[in-house]
């Protein structure tokens, strides 16, 4: 990563007093500060508004390269959504209690998703992550899907999960899912599984490994969402005995890079999940090319393995493996299936990910 730094000389400013700066530097704190804010929302843990990050990855994604117009973008659709109010002149008064009302909706209860908790209706798809060194499937990360008539995402369910108090028997019946679908993996894969540091801190979490087949050594806990770092040595001794039987520990997603730093020495997770938001038309985009590749040097001194999410094209690819990531994953590389025969031949599948040699960098000008 180039450790050059910026230059605020006067030359060519002829007598001026004043001292200019130049409007490529302009540009470049311009998109620190947008990422920095992108970053932070796309960060937040509150399933509430796993809708709103949702919108913000697809307005980024439709802008490669280009942050400054995804969020503008993003929060000119933000405000065209508010619902527009019957009196204008209405103002809430912080010193009121809150309606009655809106205290009963957060504890609706929701039959569909006690349905699907008491007949075991969600199934597990896996999406293949690849080893970028050699073509290989190293392992598959396990994705929730629900059995209904409506299609609603899984995100949709369990933002419905946290508001009515079900969020973690939710979680807990994913998990279940998740282990028992992967015993139809090929065996040396290792099986992700997502959680919600809310889970990770559940009692009921060691025993559900102590009741699957599928070998501590194979699973690796994704970590998902920021947690204080009040929470880092409960997270820690959580998880401690997990990690002792062979578990091993992904923290995904973890904010700003700087301040996830912190929370990851403490963890020593064995990888490292990059967020989205870095892959989206990285090959257009020199700084975040720089920011990815502190996460390479920042990985491999603490010995994890770095894992890009979301890789959809060919472009993205060949610069996170010329940037030194090592393991991907992504619809370029291989879509989600709930199928046991598609699994299957992810057991031996090598391919071709991307041209040899050359560090796949843009060149900044």
């Amino acid at each position: 990563m180039s450790t050059r730094k910026p230059s605020f000389t006067n030359a060519g400013m002829g007598a001026s007093p004043k001292t200019v700066e130049p409007p490529l530097e302009q540009l470049r704190g311009l998109r620190r500060q947008v990422l920095e804010i992108i970053d932070e929302v796309l960060s937040d843990s509150s399933q509430a508004t796993d809708a709103v990050r949702e919108q913000l990855r697809q307005h980024i994604a439709a802008h490669p390269g280009r942050p400054e117009e995804a969020l503008l973008e993003h929060l000119s659709s933000l405000r065209s959504q508010q619902p527009a109010s019957s009196d204008p002149d209405a103002r809430a008064d912080p010193d009121d209690p809150a309606p009655q009302g809106d205290l009963d909706v957060q504890h609706l209860s929701s039959p569909r998703l006690e349905a699907v908790l008491r007949d075991r209706m969600l199934m597990t798809a896996f999406q293949p992550v690849f080893d970028l060194t050699t073509g290989t499937v190293a392992g598959a990360e396990a994705l929730t899907r629900f059995v209904s008539d409506s299609g609603d995402p899984a995100d949709y369910w369990f933002a419905e999960a946290e508001d009515t108090g079900l969020r973690t028997d939710l979680e807990f019946a994913a998990l279940e899912s998740g282990l028992e679908a992967a015993l139809n993996l090929p065996p040396h894969l290792f099986v992700a599984l997502k959680l919600s540091r809310e889970v990770c801190l559940d009692p009921r979490l060691p025993g559900l490994f102590d009741q699957t087949p599928v070998a501590p050594d194979r699973v690796i806990l994704e970590v998902s969402g920021k947690f204080p770092q009040e929470q880092a040595a409960s997270l820690d001794a959580a998880v401690a005995p997990l990690r002792c039987a062979g578990v091993r520990l992904s923290i995904e997603n973890t904010g700003s890079f700087f301040a996830g730093a912190r929370h990851i020495l403490r963890l020593k997770p064995e990888m490292i999940k990059l967020d989205p938001i870095l892959t989206a038309g990285l090959n257009l985009d020199p700084l975040r090319q720089e920011l990815v590749e502190a996460e390479v040097g920042f990985a491999r001194e603490i010995g994890a393995a770095l894992t890009a999410q979301r890789i959809e094209t060919k472009d993205e690819l060949a610069t996170l493996t010329g940037l030194g990531v090592t393991l991907g994953q992504g619809y370029h590389l291989g879509r989600p299936s709930v199928q046991p025969r598609e699994w299957a031949k992810w057991g031996g599948r090598s391919r071709h990910l991307a041209s040899p040699g050359g560090r796949g960098r843009s060149t900044r000008t």
